[in-house]
């Protein structure tokens, strides 16, 4: 009999998603458990599987439409045994009808003009594919389960990241021709619909600024003693701990500290009521080619330098992978974000609701400083607090920036406090 294919449950916090890309046709035999179609979230990507064996007989919400929990995507009729277990796909192993497969954007793997299967990809490694002229059917997978990361298409297309040893690049591209320039009064423009994901951000930082009462005040750091400290032990900290000495760790301590002694900037408002948290979820702003995500530093105030570094470089690499997971982004009592890595100057971060702040980090720029007496250069930053002005008060927000800067200019402190 026939069988519906719906969208999934994933989170509590996701109620519709986008149809990305079909992987099947309509009148394609499939296995029960065969990926057919590609949903696209505002937090992840996932692949909603065939509920049974049989044919994609109806097709309901084509790609790029809008969709609710629940929704019928489409049909799946009852084949014969013959037909079903006569396609490659049948062979397959099978698996849960609707995987959140946080990125996965092939499953199994769609087959080529030439017969090739093409391996499980994210989204982030397809589109890089197809940027740069790579058949995913020749790249090896180095993610879960054989999966192709973005890593592994800029490696097999000669594109060196970031901090890559020299010996483990690959032979660069040939040189591409430069563009043509365009014509002399040529006007074009390009319609190009956001994503669920840029959507979603749109939306929420347009709600968050209706409201709450964001306030933004500002301070400067001389980051003068976490650099000398940072110069002294980098070799034997990246010895012990195989990850580089950061200034996010130093951040993220001192935030803890300040949070600790103003406890309003750690809660949130629930009707007429404050709910103070007496534990630190410290969310990490972190960028990728999709849109800005923030995921989580679970019982922060537990961890030590190493683990944070650790975990925030992972969330960073998972982030442009497409493998960051719903937990992973769920939660958070306090937000950090660091537009510095951009080269930004100055800036007033937005509130994360339902936080009621929110931490901005900024570029560390030599300047002139009055020290004893004496004008002197120092590494300076500026930093910025936007808090919700209807749960803290302006002197209080001061005070925990000023608290801020007192435990990164003397980091010392931060192992006392």
């Amino acid at each position: 009999m026939p069988a519906n294919i719906v969208v999934p449950e994933v989170g509590e916090s996701i109620v519709d998603a986008r149809v990305a890309k079909w992987l099947r046709k309509e009148g394609d035999v499939v296995s029960a458990g065969d990926p057919l179609v590609e949903l696209e979230t505002d937090k992840i990507d996932l692949e909603v599987g065939a509920p049974q064996a049989g044919v994609l007989s109806r097709i309901d919400r084509r790609d790029g439409a809008d969709v609710k929990v629940g929704e019928v995507l489409g049909v799946i009729d009852e084949a014969k045994a013959g037909a079903a277990q006569s396609t490659p796909a049948a062979a397959a192993k099978e698996q849960p009808a609707a995987q959140p497969s946080t990125g996965d954007s092939n499953g199994g793997g769609a087959q080529t003009a030439s017969g090739a299967r093409t391996p499980r990809a994210t989204p982030t490694a397809k589109k890089a594919a197809e940027q740069q002229g790579v058949d995913l059917a020749q790249v090896r997978g180095s993610g879960d389960a054989g999966r192709v990361m973005r890593r592994d298409v800029e490696q097999a297309a000669g594109v060196s990241r970031p901090g890559e040893p020299e010996a483990q690049r690959a032979k660069p591209a040939p040189p591409v021709s430069e563009a043509p320039r365009r014509p002399a009064g040529d006007r074009t423009e390009e319609r190009v619909r956001m994503s669920k994901r840029r959507a979603t951000i749109a939306k929420r930082l347009v709600e968050a600024q209706q409201t709450a009462a964001m306030l933004t005040t500002f301070n400067e750091v001389d980051m003068s003693a976490v650099m000398a400290l940072r110069e002294r032990h980098k070799q034997s900290f990246k010895e012990k701990h195989g990850v580089g000495l950061g200034i996010a760790s130093f951040f993220v301590k001192a935030a803890i500290g300040a949070l600790r002694d103003f406890p309003r900037l750690n809660a949130e408002i629930q009707g007429d009521e404050m709910v103070l948290k007496h534990y630190y979820d410290i969310g990490v702003a972190v960028g990728a080619s999709e849109g800005l995500v923030v995921p989580v530093l679970r019982d922060a105030e537990r961890m030590n330098f190493s683990e944070i570094e650790k975990q925030i470089r992972e969330f960073a690499k998972r982030a442009e992978d497409g493998t960051l997971s719903l937990a992973d982004l769920k939660g958070g009592t306090f937000t950090i974000t660091n537009g510095g890595v951009f080269g930004s100057l100055l800036s007033t971060p937005i509130i994360n609701p339902p936080q009621v702040g929110i931490l901005g980090l900024h570029k560390i720029q030599e300047r002139p400083m009055g020290v004893n007496g004496q004008v002197v250069l120092r590494p300076m930053m500026y930093v910025a607090l936007t808090y919700d002005h209807r749960i803290v008060d302006g002197a209080e927000a001061v005070r925990f920036l000023v608290r801020v800067k007192e435990l990164v200019e003397d980091p010392g402190a931060l192992l006392l406090d």
